[in-house]
This record gives C-alpha cells, structure tokens and sequence, in this order.
C-alpha cells in the first residue's frame, strides 16, 4: 500500500520552486553579510552589487539586468510577489511546460529592466545635461534650475558656486543614487499571461469585495501603474514603467508564440 502524501513544495512546479527558493536565500543573504562587508571595510550590500543601477553609473554591470530581479527590499517586498509568482505562475508553468514558463519569466524580467533604463535615460537627461553644462563652464550657476531636486539628496547653500571637481563628484554621486530591485517586471508578466490566456477567470483582489474576471483586473493594474509612473506621487519609490515593462514585453512574447503556433 502507497502512503506517500504530497508536500506543499512537492505541488509547486520546479521552476516557480527554485525561483521562490534562489530569491528567499538571496533575501538572508543580503541580511546576514552586512557586517562581512563592514569588516571588509565597505559600506555596501548586496542589493547594491545585485541590483540594477542606471547604465550610466559607474556601479552599473550589464548582469544586474538579470540579477536585480532576485533581490528585494524586504519581507513585505518579497512575500507579494513570491506569492503572486506562486499563484500564477504555477498555473501557467503547468500550461506552458517548464522551459517555456522558464523563457517567459526571464524575458519579461529583463524587458522590465530595459524599460526602467529607458524611463531613467528620459527622465534624467535635463539635469544630466546641466551638470555637463556646468562642468564645461567651472560653474554650479547652471544647476539653479535643478537645485529644488538636487536639494533631496545634497546639502547645498550656493549651487552656484560650484565649480567643476565639486560638480564631477556631486554628477557621480546622482547617478549612483537610483537602484530597481524586485521580481514585480516579471510578475506583472506573469498577470499579463494570466488574464490574457484566462479572461474570465474571476479572482478576488483585496479590498475589492466581489470577484473581478481576469481580463479586467489585468487591465485595472495596468492604467494604475501607468498613471502612477506618469504622475510620480512624491515619496513613490517604485518603478512602475518596469512593472508595464513587463506587461509589454510579456504580450510580445505571447504574440510571436501564437504568430508561430507555439502556443
């Protein structure tokens, strides 16, 4: 007589499993090797090396368009999308077969990323441009502009008398300063390929208290995260262009597959 009675992992297919598993040790990871870094002499973490900084900062590595999206910013952070990557990506993952589900989740991911990169060329570039501005000339008088955004992070009582070294620096610094971390580009994805391929399954969204079809939930996250991306509530951290980065390139994966008759 068989006894064997199936674990809750044993459920979980193996790619949702072992992406579930890399991003909880990398999580300890970056909570235990802090003090492995200070007697090291170094005041950075893992999510600093892992996740994805602007290409044009001198922290940025072509590889954390893949390694950011296995690190987060907490418990809070990584619950959700581990969670959401567990409900529908075990649904799509058991559809697709695990290659496919594989090739998805990792193109999704990195087109999340290339976005963000996009959005951060786009949004930087005036004040990018001033700094170079105000390097060629010797004089922070250019940065008057932009004095209000670099207040946030600087301490300045004169910008204007800056001059170029100062500036060097103080352009470095800026650059550095912006950093995605997350599995969200490729999770949104994944709820792209989920009400795309499932429309009228109904779920129920918190704290929406009747179930709403797939298709439409899908379509509600969408228009938020591209009014909160184009609106950038003050305070708001999170890259919502890579979330609709992930949404974008998820349906133009989904297309060529069908294109194919792959799918």
């Amino acid at each position: 007589m068989n006894n064997y009675r199936p674990t809750f992992l044993s459920n979980i297919p193996p790619v949702v499993k072992n992406i579930i598993i890399i991003n909880v040790i990398l999580l300890l990871a970056m909570n235990l090797t802090p003090g492995l870094f200070a007697r090291l002499g170094s005041n950075t973490n893992l999510n600093n090396i892992l996740g994805m900084h602007y290409w044009q900062s001198s922290n940025f590595n072509p590889v954390q368009l893949v390694t950011y999206m296995f690190m987060h910013g907490g418990l809070a952070h990584i619950f959700f999308n581990m969670f959401a990557l567990y409900m529908f990506g075990s649904v799509l993952e058991n559809l697709w077969g695990s290659r496919r589900f594989f090739i998805y989740y990792m193109i999704t991911g990195i087109g999340a990323g290339i976005i963000q990169q996009i959005f951060w060329t786009i949004d930087f570039n005036p004040i990018i441009s001033s700094f170079n501005e105000a390097i060629s000339s010797n004089s922070g008088s250019v940065l008057l502009n932009h004095q209000d955004t670099l207040g946030q992070y600087f301490r300045l009582e004169n910008v204007s008398l800056l001059k170029s070294p100062e500036i060097i620096e103080m352009k470095k610094i800026f650059l550095n300063l912006p950093i995605t971390v997350g599995a969200s580009g490729a999770v949104f994805g994944l709820l792209l390929a989920f009400g795309w391929l499932f429309p009228e399954q109904k779920l129920f969204v918190f704290p929406i208290p009747f179930p709403i079809k797939a298709r439409i939930f899908v379509l509600i996250y969408g228009v938020a995260e591209l009014s909160m991306g184009v609106v950038k509530f003050s305070g708001d951290n999170i890259a919502h262009f890579a979330h609709l980065g992930g949404m974008l390139f998820g349906a133009i994966l989904i297309l060529y597959w069908k294109r194919k008759n792959v799918m």
